[in-house]
């Protein structure tokens, strides 16, 4: 799968107080990077706690601190990083709409 938007996931470790996210996000990126999930089970069985929400993907990351919301397109083996963040952050927005 080819990730899209790296630069998010950085931004979200180089925050004060988030360096802790950077080893989960790294790991969840490593392992991303090298799947071909041809649809929703494909990820499921990767990744089993994984949410679907309408067409989004949500990811507990580093322990369930951290939630990682991604929109996949599964024909073209793309990942778009849509937000990332902590629970609180996560419940105030519209996981379908980020």
């Amino acid at each position: 799968m080819r990730i899209v938007a790296l630069k998010t996931l950085r931004a979200h470790w180089a925050l004060p107080g988030r360096g802790d996210s950077e080893e989960p996000l790294k790991a969840w990126y490593t392992l991303t990077s090298t799947a071909d999930w041809p649809g929703p089970s494909a990820v499921k069985t990767q990744f089993r706690a994984a949410s679907f929400v309408g067409d989004r993907v949500v990811f507990n990351i580093g322990g369930n601190k951290y939630r990682l919301v991604v929109f996949i397109n599964y024909p073209f083996r793309r990942v778009y990083v849509r937000f990332v963040g902590t629970h609180a952050e996560y419940d105030r927005i519209d996981v379908e709409r980020v």
